[in-house]
């Protein structure tokens, strides 16, 4: 494992402004978003504006991620994301959702989830994950993907290609008629096999005109994820894997995540709808 110091919160930039034009989530300039009542399956012309949102969103994180390198800032990347995003008439989700202040989360290292992206520099060696949402048409695309920053350390590098694969065979395990837990079975039984850490309280979401809409796919095998799958149910999947403990702290911020031990994580994430043979991804660029 890298021999690196351990991150430390940076400075962040003013929050960023977005063109009047862009249609906001009802949400922003709220304490909290309104509970979801909507339908537990979606038809398909909102699917269809999904995969518009999920598009944009794989996008703004192909071009920020074109960027990392020593010596660039975590609010670069944010910048870049949120401009991508504004010229092709989306919101970036988490912009004001709940208070979070920027356009996109961006977790270094040890950091499992929700980085607030700020002054931190990029060093040889880093692995950073993107998580890009974006709003456009009355619904979001989530997703998130970890990168390398540099010349990257064995075990940080399988790391990350493991996560890629847990999440590829999450996917592949959707099938109408199944219970959501297979998914967290199958990415827990994976991980095991390498000794990783499969993170439990960040779990994947239902996802349509609501961010979050209440459906938890957890990423262990968990005996009270018992709902049944069905075609048009719309979630994300995005493990997060560890090379030590599950367990995490939390900063002072409220939101960024870092697992106890220190140790790296990596995560990957879709949105993707439940068809009739299985699952199909919404957030391909």
């Amino acid at each position: 494992m890298s021999g690196q110091s351990l991150l430390v919160p940076g400075v962040q930039s003013p929050v960023r402004s977005v063109p009047g034009s862009i249609r906001r989530p009802e949400y922003v300039g709220k304490p909290a978003p309104k509970p979801y009542d909507g339908p537990e399956l979606q038809d398909s012309d909102t699917i269809e504006r999904m995969r518009v949102a999920g598009r944009i969103a794989a996008r703004a994180m192909e071009e920020a991620a074109k960027h990392i390198a020593p010596g660039v800032t975590t609010d670069e990347l944010d910048r870049i994301a949120h401009a991508y995003m504004c010229d092709h008439g989306a919101y970036p989700s988490t912009l004001g959702y709940r208070g979070f202040p920027k356009s996109l989360c961006a977790s270094v290292n040890e950091v499992i989830c929700h980085g607030i992206p700020d002054s931190t520099v990029l060093k040889d060696g880093d692995i950073v994950n993107l998580d890009v949402t974006a709003y456009i048409h009355g619904v979001h695309g989530d997703n998130n993907a970890t990168y390398l920053c540099g010349d990257v350390d064995e075990e940080s590098r399988l790391l990350v290609e493991r996560t890629r694969e847990a999440l590829a065979r999450a996917i592949k395990a959707v099938r109408p008629g199944r219970q959501i837990n297979v998914i967290g079975r199958v990415i827990e039984s994976y991980a095991k096999r390498f000794g990783y850490g499969v993170v439990r309280d960040f779990t994947g979401h239902g996802i349509n005109t609501s961010f979050h809409s209440g459906l938890i796919i957890p990423h262990y095998d968990s005996p009270h994820a018992t709902t049944v799958m069905r075609p048009g149910m719309t979630f994300t999947i995005e493990p997060m894997l560890t090379l030590g403990t599950h367990e995490y702290d939390m900063w002072e911020d409220g939101w960024t995540v870092v697992t106890k031990d220190r140790r790296r994580s990596a995560q990957f994430e879709h949105t993707l709808v439940v068809t009739d043979s299985g699952a199909d991804i919404l957030t391909l660029p």
